[in-house]
């Protein structure tokens, strides 16, 4: 493989103090890297979504390199660096995620942050009880994947995944790595016309979407994604909420994101313009933004937003983007 493209956020990076970590979570390695200086006085554990690793969370966190801010990014089990699970389904993900809060020493002050999958790993964990002062769902799923507009779609994509799993190994595992349907994964998921931007998004997706321990993890992750969604928990979620929102996401549409925000007890949905479902790659600085006006990176405690939020219908931004 060629050399690695350079970051469009490679300032920032190169600023950002990095840490590679690992620890124990019943009996498994979780790999982990921590951005900022371990004394911050904000932490967030962000999760990564579907196929991804840390890498893919890394722009953001840097976005807070100025900020009295670190960010934990573990590797999912199974992808990554991380040891897969026995199961790899989202109980099994929700029970790995309390574990890692609690064998860091984290408390409710952490902020946690999900995004795409990782918004149902942590929307389904804080339902079950993990305690935290703020939930950050980016490019939030919230809704069912198997019902609508998106069913043939995800119908074809579960028959990719079991084929995957179903051929001998080494036609499996070339069909699922392969490099031409990463590739089609990539460009359906850009929005962006930046050519610097797409080709170093396409690297980002040619080296690490393809990083997960065996086939079965990989079926069992895709299932568990699309078989579940946000809004499944969202009446026991009682938590602030931010949902960081894109005008362009395939996946889950902006009205699909306002009737989730309704549903919440406590919610802000900020819609960033002119992007899909890669806010995490095409814009994290407006992801950092949507973060730094939350109430618990505000000294006097409210929103940026002076208390708007979703759940009358309106963005909390009141019509301006992010």
């Amino acid at each position: 493989m060629h050399a690695p493209i350079v970051s469009p956020y490679q300032s920032e990076l190169a600023r950002t103090p990095v840490e590679h970590r690992s620890v124990l979570v019943d009996g498994r390695t979780t790999q982990y890297w921590v951005y900022g200086s371990p004394d911050a006085r904000t932490t967030i554990l962000a999760v990564h979504g579907f196929r991804g690793d840390h890498h893919g969370l890394e722009s953001v966190a840097a976005q807070f390199v100025d900020d009295d801010v670190r960010t934990i990014v573990p590797d999912l089990p199974g992808f990554g660096g991380s040891d897969p699970l026995p199961v790899s389904d989202l109980d099994a993900y929700v029970r790995w995620l309390h574990g890692l809060h609690a064998a860091l020493g984290l408390d409710r002050d952490t902020v946690v942050l999900g995004h795409s999958f990782g918004s149902i790993v942590t929307a389904a964990t804080v339902a079950d009880g993990l305690d935290t002062a703020l939930l950050v769902l980016v490019n939030p799923i919230a809704a069912p994947a198997l019902q609508g507009p998106r069913m043939v779609g995800t119908g074809i994509a579960i028959a990719y995944y079991r084929l995957g799993a179903w051929l001998p190994k080494a036609l499996g595992l070339g069909l699922l790595r392969n490099r031409g349907i990463v590739r089609a994964m990539s460009l359906a998921m850009l929005k962006s016309r930046e050519p610097r931007l797409r080709r170093w998004v396409h690297d980002q997706h040619d080296r690490y979407f393809s990083a997960f321990a065996n086939r079965q993890v990989v079926l069992e992750a895709f299932r568990a994604s699309v078989t579940h969604d946000v809004s499944e928990f969202a009446d026991l979620v009682t938590v602030p909420v931010l949902l960081i929102a894109a005008e362009r996401d395939d996946i889950t549409a902006v009205p699909e994101q306002r009737v989730l925000a309704a549903r919440l007890a406590d919610a802000t949905l900020v819609v960033v313009p002119g992007v899909g479902h890669l806010v995490h790659y095409e814009t994290p600085a407006a992801a950092a933004d949507a973060i730094r006006a939350s109430r618990p990176f505000r000294a006097d405690g409210a929103d940026a937003t002076d208390g708007a939020d979703a759940t009358d219908g309106a963005d909390a931004t009141d019509g301006t983007d992010a």
